[in-house]
């Protein structure tokens, strides 16, 4: 019986020892199990870090390279440029262009006779004196045409550094017109600043916006067909120009800079898609200003469509302009004998002078006029396929453009064919500021022409090189 007892325990115990070994092994088994999970999970992290580091250090030699290229790029610009400017130095100089300064001088000194004619009675009547514009206009365009001669002299290239600066400046001047105290009103728009003496920042403007294109443009070549370097830069700054002159407001001044601006990147390369899409744009805003859908100065489209709807009123400037115009017949009354000038017509000295030319020269004078207008701005052109680099026959060509434009607007509103806007004729109507930057304007041409090759250089596929 003892013994069947002691057999009992020995079962117990063995039956004990079976469960606990058979728990141990489970237990060791889940152990197993997590440090394998563990071990996996361990070697996937390492994975992911060993992966995010392999990311990482391509990110970073790709960075890499695409900082040696710049880099490489930079200095191949460098190295570019310099050799430009050592051929640049090296190039035969020669005098300037002979007929492109004829032409200037002869327009300026045409200008300035008829300005004396036009201005004389509203100098009389609204000054006491006759000759108070003549003589306000005249050292100033002298002192033109010295800054002309002399800007002829210096190597236009220059002119590469002064883009910037003429751009941020031209912004501020063009921000300090909207101050009060500041700027000058005139006929509702405000465009003039008081300070140093009356001028107009939209003058320096122009001349500014032709610069810096030409500058970054000569530079940029094959990357003018993209959208970040050949259109993003450039109409962010004619933007900020447009919001600014919008608020003085100074349309034809807006539609100048617009127009020189696009001339430098149509011939700098910009893509001919871009160049749709503004045209579209341009053509959809004018439609939309013609239909009436935009109605900002209905009234003026109103009145240029028919100026006799109020002629006394606000078609009072337009009719007088078109009977002034049609007042001078074929060969004209005569050089001082315009009647319409003694306050008939208003503007007579400015933006309307062209008015008088026509009534003292009749359709023969203003028509000589008009074909030395034409002569200069083919010359210019000319100029401008002769350049020997590029900046310069992109500064040739938006200088150009600009005043060729300008001209054409001026006599197209004179004549009727487009609304009335104020806008001055170059070398001839009142303005000290605008003449003197004209004639410096003239100076930076000759001052490119004195570089250009010889006609023998000249070849027919000099119009279609300056897009390469």
């Amino acid at each position: 019986m003892a013994e069947r007892r002691t057999t009992g325990r020995s079962g117990g115990a063995g039956r004990s020892r079976s469960g606990s070994s058979a728990r141990t092994s489970a237990e060791r088994e889940q152990l197993r199990q997590r440090r394998a999970r563990e071990r996996a999970r361990e070697q996937e992290r390492l994975a992911r870090t060993r992966a995010r580091d392999a990311e990482r250090s391509r990110r970073a030699s790709e960075r890499e390279a695409r900082r040696r290229e710049r880099q490489k790029a930079r200095e191949e610009e460098r190295a570019r440029q310099r050799a430009e400017d050592l051929a640049q130095r090296a190039a035969p100089k020669h005098g300037i262009d002979i007929p492109f300064l004829l032409l200037v001088l002869l327009l300026t000194a045409i200008g300035l006779l008829m300005l004396f004619s036009a201005s004389y009675p509203s100098g009389i009547y609204e000054h006491g004196d006759g000759l108070y514009f003549i003589r306000d206009q005249l050292p100033k365009a002298i002192a033109g045409m010295a800054l002309m001669l002399i800007i002829s002299r210096f190597d236009y290239q220059w002119l590469r550094r002064l883009g910037g600066i003429g751009i941020a400046v031209s912004l501020l001047f063009l921000a300090l017109v909207l101050v009060p105290g500041l700027g000058a009103t005139r006929n509702n728009a405000t465009r003039w600043l008081r300070y140093p003496f009356l001028w107009q920042p939209s003058e320096l403007a122009k001349l500014a916006v032709v610069v810096y294109f030409s500058a970054t443009v000569a530079r940029k070549r094959d990357k003018m067909k993209t959208f970040v370097d050949g259109v993003l830069p450039y109409a962010a700054i004619l933007g900020a120009m447009s919001i600014l002159l919008i608020k003085e407001p100074h349309l034809s001044g807006l539609i100048l800079i617009w127009v020189a601006g696009g001339a430098v990147l149509l011939v700098g390369g910009l893509a001919w898609k871009w160049v749709g899409l503004a045209a579209a744009a341009a053509g959809g805003v004018a439609l939309a200003f013609l239909s009436g859908l935009i109605q900002y100065n209905q009234s003026r489209l109103e009145l240029w469509h028919d100026p006799w709807i109020d002629p006394l009123g606000r078609g009072y400037q337009l009719a007088q302009s078109l009977i002034t115009v049609g007042s001078g017949g074929i060969l004209g009354v005569g050089l001082g004998r315009s009647r319409q000038k003694f306050l008939f017509l208003p503007e007579e000295s400015n933006d309307f002078i062209f008015a008088v030319v026509c009534e003292e020269l009749g359709l023969i004078g203003a028509a000589i006029i008009m074909l030395l207008f034409a002569a200069l701005i083919l010359r210019g052109y000319y100029i401008s396929l002769k350049s020997r680099d590029r900046f310069g026959s992109l500064l040739v060509v938006g200088i150009i453009t600009l005043y060729a434009m300008q001209i054409f607007l001026n006599i197209a509103v004179v004549t009727g064919l487009l609304p009335t806007t104020g806008i001055s004729l170059p070398f001839f109507s009142f303005g000290g500021t605008a003449v003197i930057i004209q004639l410096a304007s003239m100076g930076v041409v000759l001052s490119v022409s004195r570089q250009t090759r010889l006609a023998s250089e000249v070849t027919p596929q000099d119009a279609s090189d300056l897009d390469a």
